[in-house]
């Protein structure tokens, strides 16, 4: 009797939020928007180096970007869409969702949709809330999104932060307002001794004191909950030559700087060690299928 073909690992969902340094929330007490113009911007060499990790692993994913950086970079957009990741929203400007009224939002979400989809000629579906600022107060945002043709939103991280954070909410992708609506896609945690513990990427994965920590997290969550994972991270961490920013907290600067010089030879044992996807394909043919695992809070 022949042996039985081993089935593949699973594949998670690579996702990259598209923002230089200067665009970080956590600098905009020391750079206004109005200033972003005056700092070197770096998105193109740093993005250009996340794509090289990805294609020599042979791996595909999905690109957040905002619409500042499609203005100013449209030869890097067309460039993402080519090499076959997918093309998705990050907002205009980096405006926290909980900042804006539901007009702005509107506008913005629209603006944005239609200047990616004009550069790249591939359809945007995806959307990811600056700084995850998705909160139990804007819940009309995601009614918003899909009125607006989008498909899926990956704006909530499900744990405790000081800047962001809904753990009451579902874990896995659920439709917020009902079968109608959209898909929220979260990025990926492990429930742990009655808590949602971080295992995403982003600045945990950076942080944190060993690769192995991280490995072992994401594929204990993947093992657990047996199906895919979303984590994400942005190409300044891959750039050890950004310009430090003076005066910041000593909070901020300590998240921001630190291990940079890591990042690169981490995400490279990230992507062989896991297998990688588009957050399209992964999540939107399973969507019908995809169910609350908690409480949503209030939805309104």
């Amino acid at each position: 009797m022949s042996a039985q073909p081993q089935a593949l690992p699973i594949a998670n969902a690579f996702s990259v939020d598209v923002e230089d340094y200067f665009h970080v929330s956590a600098f905009s007490g020391r750079i206004d928007r109005e200033e972003w113009e005056k700092w070197p911007c770096r998105v193109e060499a740093s993005t250009e180096t996340v794509l090289r990790l990805l294609a020599e692993n042979g791996a595909s994913g999905t690109f957040f970007i905002l619409g500042w950086i499609a203005e100013r970079y449209p030869g890097l957009v067309r460039r993402i869409a080519a090499e076959g990741h997918e093309i998705a929203s990050h907002g205009y400007a980096h405006e926290r969702v909980s900042t804006q009224s539901p007009e702005a939002f509107r506008d913005d979400v629209r603006r944005t949709r239609s200047l990616l989809e004009d550069i790249s000629g591939t359809a945007v579906k995806g959307f990811r809330a600056a700084s995850f600022s998705m909160t139990e107060d804007t819940v009309w945002a995601f009614d918003i999104l899909a009125e607006e043709g989008y498909r899926y939103s990956s704006s909530v991280y499900p744990i405790r932060h000081d800047h962001y954070g809904l753990p009451s909410w579902p874990r896995r992708p659920h439709k917020p307002r009902g079968d109608g609506g959209i898909l929220e896609v979260p990025v990926a945690t492990l429930r742990l001794f009655g808590r949602n513990l971080p295992c995403g990427g982003g600045g945990y994965f950076r942080l944190s004191p060993s690769y192995r920590i991280s490995r072992w997290a994401l594929r204990e969550a993947n093992r657990r909950d047996a199906g895919p994972s979303v984590v994400y991270f942005h190409p300044w961490e891959v750039d050890t030559g950004q310009p430090r920013v003076p005066d910041l907290p000593l909070a901020a600067r300590l998240r921001h700087y630190t291990n940079l010089d890591r990042m690169e030879s981490r995400l490279r044992r990230l992507l062989r060690d896991f297998r990688w996807d588009r957050m399209d394909n992964l999540f939107l043919e399973t969507a019908a299928s995809a169910h609350p695992d908690g409480p949503c809070g209030k939805l309104g």
